[in-house]
């Protein structure tokens, strides 16, 4: 049910745009955006910052998309989010509070070294990321960059997220068969 909540507000945004221009997208992405943010909050009795972060900037960007009628400030909102993000995992790690070991250390016992290269990773992640959407959104076509968000950076985010689990496998609990 998370996951699904979680691409939901993407879903939305890409369906209305196809129907109608980026402007009722961004407006309709605001609002399914809210939804999600309310319906995490009902399920789960709580919302994580990275949701709350990102629906500031879909509010901030969003509506100044349809403020101004310009598609850049929504574009612009993609490449921030991710270097945000790239900035804080860099930040965390500078200060020796790695994010995703807070994150994912009680469950995963690996040395600091595996969660400080996975850090930097992570943050060279979304700041290639952040670097390829705004190539796409100058140089090519706002379907090409709308087609990019959606489906380009869910498929680099799940390569990426393929790579960390390859990189963590040999930390992970290992059942123990009882079995002889």
């Amino acid at each position: 049910m998370k996951q699904i909540l979680e691409f939901l507000p993407l879903i939305i945004f890409f369906l209305v745009y196809k129907f109608f221009d980026i402007y009722v997208a961004t407006g309709a992405l605001i609002a399914a955006t809210l939804i999600q943010l309310i319906v995490t909050y009902l399920l789960y009795k709580k919302i994580e910052k990275m949701l709350l972060v990102t629906f500031a900037m879909v509010a901030i960007f969003g509506t100044l998309t349809i403020v101004f009628h310009d598609d850049n400030f929504i574009k612009w909102k993609v490449t921030l989010i991710y270097m945000l993000f790239a900035g804080l995992l860099i930040g965390s790690q500078l200060m020796n509070r790695s994010i995703i070991k807070s994150m994912l250390g009680k469950e995963i016992e690996a040395p600091e070294k595996i969660w400080r290269n996975l850090t930097f990773y992570w943050a060279a992640f979304f700041s290639v990321c952040a670097a390829i959407n705004i190539y796409i959104a100058y140089n090519f076509s706002l379907e090409t960059w709308v087609n990019f968000k959606v489906f380009g950076l869910t498929i680099l985010s799940i390569i990426n997220l393929v790579g960390t689990i390859a990189y963590l496998y040999p930390h992970l609990p290992q059942e123990e068969n009882d079995k002889e």
